[in-house]
């Protein structure tokens, strides 16, 4: 397909944009040329919302920096060792690249040089969706048939497949949250059959690397039946170090489309991967996870064999001793993972329980009971616990006054 044959992408609001058109000017003039690459050119292709603008540039990073700032821009030095800056305009950031070309690959860790072949560069990157390039007036260059591949949502491996994915083995896993991003239909059979055949290079990469890629690929919108797929191709038990349980993430997801509520990664990876505590702390430990994903996801494991709880008192005297997020998350992933996820009651009462209502503050402390005459230490804490039960069993009716009434009949 010659570029004559390609759609433009001059009414796309983003390269009109005052900020991209007058990073663009400046870097296209004086033998150097700049294009807008990568996610803006793909996602608008695919009618996908574009969240940021990348630039190529024949310039070397040195004259991106002398030309940004002799505008007025802001320049901080990204990467600039390899060729990136990033360049603020009138308070949009822009990542602008130098071209490269590979001199010597080992892995991840090639030596490259800058270069002024687009198309050399275009056959650097992953996969063809990602190849495309626009210049400043709209114009689409696909030298490594992209475009077809966005038209048919089928994510490809640009050049050899084996090739790519052996030059960093989280291709793979890139190659899979791509497809439950992007894709329709089955995946890329040579995509697919070098993933399983590069597998094992998953084994090297850091924890940390992996998570990152696992958290953007239990959120996208294809995520249970790719993670059916990466099941299929042994890939998923590298990952979790565990199962996977693609119908139970298929479920989260569904229900919080509906109520129309964000994914949380943590909770994504609970439904994804455990049924109990010890697949919790497994994946937290496979993937390195922070200390407030683990917290969410043990709190959101421990707190689902709750559920269902029948509405009402026991649901309020639930949500009070749970608190509010490990209900709200153990509730969800409750329902997810039951046998019979319907919405018969009393599913959307508790669903919307955690968001409704909030507990009052329990009406005693250690010292008004001290002052009642309850001596400091063990029998202090008992006659706390025992005052907090009659409190909430009282569906937090009970007033102080009343509390202390019952004390002497508790001691």
């Amino acid at each position: 397909m010659t570029t004559d044959d390609l759609p433009s992408l001059a009414d796309a609001e983003w390269l009109g944009h005052p900020a991209t058109q007058a990073l663009l000017a400046i870097l296209d003039v004086d033998g150097e040329e700049a294009r807008v690459v990568g996610g803006a050119v793909r996602n608008a292709l695919l009618g996908e919302p574009v969240h940021e603008v990348d630039i190529a540039t024949t310039a070397p990073p040195q004259t991106v920096t002398a030309r940004a700032e002799a505008a007025g821009f802001k320049v901080v030095p990204t990467g600039i060792d390899h060729g990136t800056v990033t360049v603020v305009v009138d308070g949009t950031p822009f990542e602008v690249t130098t071209l490269r070309e590979d001199v010597e690959t080992f892995g991840r860790h090639a030596t490259v040089r800058f270069g002024r072949d687009w198309t050399a560069d275009a056959h650097r990157r992953d996969f063809t969706m990602n190849a495309l390039s626009v210049d400043r007036t709209g114009r689409l260059f696909d030298p490594v048939d992209g475009y077809p591949d966005c038209r048919a949502r089928r994510v490809r491996f640009v050049g050899r497949a084996d090739s790519r994915v052996q030059e960093d083995y989280l291709r793979i896993l890139r190659f899979f949250r791509f497809h439950a991003h992007y894709g329709e239909g089955p995946p890329d059979p040579d995509g697919f059959l070098a993933s399983i055949r590069g597998r094992d290079g998953l084994r090297r990469l850091s924890a940390e690397r992996i998570a990152q890629e696992t958290r953007r690929l239990v959120t996208a919108r294809r995520a249970g039946e790719t993670l059916t797929l990466m099941s299929e191709a042994g890939i998923i038990e590298i990952v979790f170090a565990g199962i996977a349980y693609p119908g139970v993430l298929d479920r989260l997801a569904h229900l919080e489309a509906e109520r129309g509520e964000g994914a949380t990664p943590a909770l994504r990876i609970a439904a994804a991967g455990t049924r109990l505590r010890e697949d919790a702390e497994r994946i937290a430990e496979r993937l390195k996870l922070s200390k407030a994903e683990t917290k969410t996801m043990r709190a959101a494991v421990d707190a689902a064999p709750h559920f269902p709880v029948a509405p009402g008192q026991p649901a309020r005297a639930l949500r009070y001793r749970l608190g509010r997020d490990a209900f709200h998350d153990g509730v969800r992933l409750a329902w997810a993972q039951s046998l019979d996820p319907s919405h018969a009651a009393p599913w959307p009462e508790l669903f919307d329980l955690a968001d409704r209502f909030t507990p009052p503050a329990f009406p005693l402390d250690g010292k008004t009971l001290i002052k009642a005459g309850v001596p400091s230490g063990p029998e202090l804490g008992a006659a706390l616990r025992r005052l907090e039960d009659i409190w909430i069993a009282s569906d937090f009716r009970h007033d102080r006054s009343a509390l202390l009434e019952r004390l002497e009949t508790t001691r």
